[in-house]
């Protein structure tokens, strides 16, 4: 039997993570199991930088918090991991093993990591090194494999509807074309399930690579409707038919997925004021998105996410993620979670190897957004 399991969340921040927390440590109180955090993800591993969680103090209240209380590293492969040699030259190292060392000498049965496709990725590669281990797919791009909906991206959803709210409002006032660039990385769900919501006009995503002339003739469409005013959203991953993806920065990091997307947004607005001469501009939401307080549906899921990997740790049931498909929650092994990306320590993120979740053509969104004539760029 387990009696002393941590929690690590790594990767960018979500609505929900805190949740998720809460209700692994109050199912392992319950069955007479102690709880430990790292602090700042994969990075708190390497350091031995760990705290014990309790219901009844520092992981109490959690339920409508944002963030996470245990902090989170979005940069840190320690399987690939840059070091500063004696020479004052960069070298990457595998420092895995002295992570092993820290849950071995500190007694814990399972780690627990809340994260999305690098997080597991890293997991199962810390499951190939004899660590017990369960994911917990975290992320507001929804693009974990194998399950349907990942915390935090119904709240995201929500909080890209509201600006598409807003945007209406002083697009029609002052009959401009205004863009919105929302986050979603290699995936389009947010933007396509917001701009359903929201009653955009066009959506771009990464899935559908975009000819601008065809956004150009569904705002034309509207105007000679009389709607001189037309809303796009654009996932900040989508890129032109005979163009790339739009890169804000590139970061020096490897064995992680070291591309910061970002620009897409503006470049459609000047394209298609070019080709309108209608003003238009752009509104990037940012961290808006993953910030603040979660969804109700957010706090039901993430605390279903949290109870069921507890319950799986002590069924004595490891190396896999949880997940939630058809509105029940099971799970599925690390390994298929990682797809093709087999190699240890290799990049995640968007490569051929990679398993992330992306919307396919015969999606019901996909349809529906076809059917009400929002534009996919195609």
């Amino acid at each position: 039997m387990i009696k002393k399991v941590a929690i690590l969340t790594n990767g960018g921040d979500a609505p929900g993570l805190n949740a998720v927390i809460r209700a692994i440590v109050k199912t392992a109180e319950h069955n007479g199991v102690e709880c430990y955090g790292f602090i700042e993800g994969y990075k708190g591993l390497l350091e031995n930088n760990y705290i014990k969680l309790d219901s009844s103090t520092n992981a109490s209240g959690l339920l409508h918090k944002g963030g996470t209380i245990i902090g989170t590293s979005n940069s840190t492969n320690v399987f690939n991991y840059k070091c500063i040699n004696e020479n004052g030259e960069v070298e990457y190292k595998d420092l895995s093993d002295e992570c092993v060392k820290h849950i071995q000498d500190a007694g814990f049965d399972c780690i627990f990591t809340l994260g999305g496709d690098g997080t597991q990725k890293s997991s199962r590669d810390f499951s190939l090194k004899g660590v017990n281990c369960i994911g917990v797919p975290k992320t507001i791009d929804n693009d974990v494999a194998h399950t349907d909906v990942t915390f935090g991206y119904n709240t995201a959803v929500s909080v890209a509807t509201e600006a598409i709210d807003r945007l209406h409002t002083t697009a029609e006032s002052h009959h401009r074309i205004l863009v919105l660039e929302v986050m979603g990385r290699y995936a389009g769900w947010i933007a396509l399930e917001s701009a359903i919501a929201g009653g955009a006009d066009a959506a771009l995503i990464p899935e559908i690579p975009y000819d601008i002339n065809k956004v150009v003739e569904k705002i034309n469409q509207r105007r000679a409707k009389g709607k001189n005013f037309s809303v796009i959203v654009t996932s900040e991953g989508a890129k032109p038919i005979d163009g790339d993806l739009v890169i804000k920065q590139k970061l020096d990091d490897a064995g992680l997925d070291n591309i910061k997307l970002g620009g897409i947004g503006d470049k459609l607005a000047h394209d298609l004021e070019e080709l309108t001469g209608m003003v238009s501009r752009n509104t990037v939401l940012g961290y808006v998105q993953r910030g603040g307080t979660p969804s109700a549906f957010d706090r039901v899921l993430s605390t279903r996410y949290g109870v069921k990997a507890m319950e799986l740790a002590l069924s004595g049931i490891f190396n896999v993620l949880v997940t939630y498909r058809g509105g029940e929650m099971g799970y599925v092994s690390l390994e298929d979670v990682v797809g093709n990306n087999k190699v240890i320590g290799a990049v995640s993120g968007n490569t051929k190897e990679s398993n992330i979740r992306r919307i396919t053509m015969d999606n019901d969104l996909i349809k529906t957004a076809r059917s009400i004539g929002i534009c996919l760029g195609d």
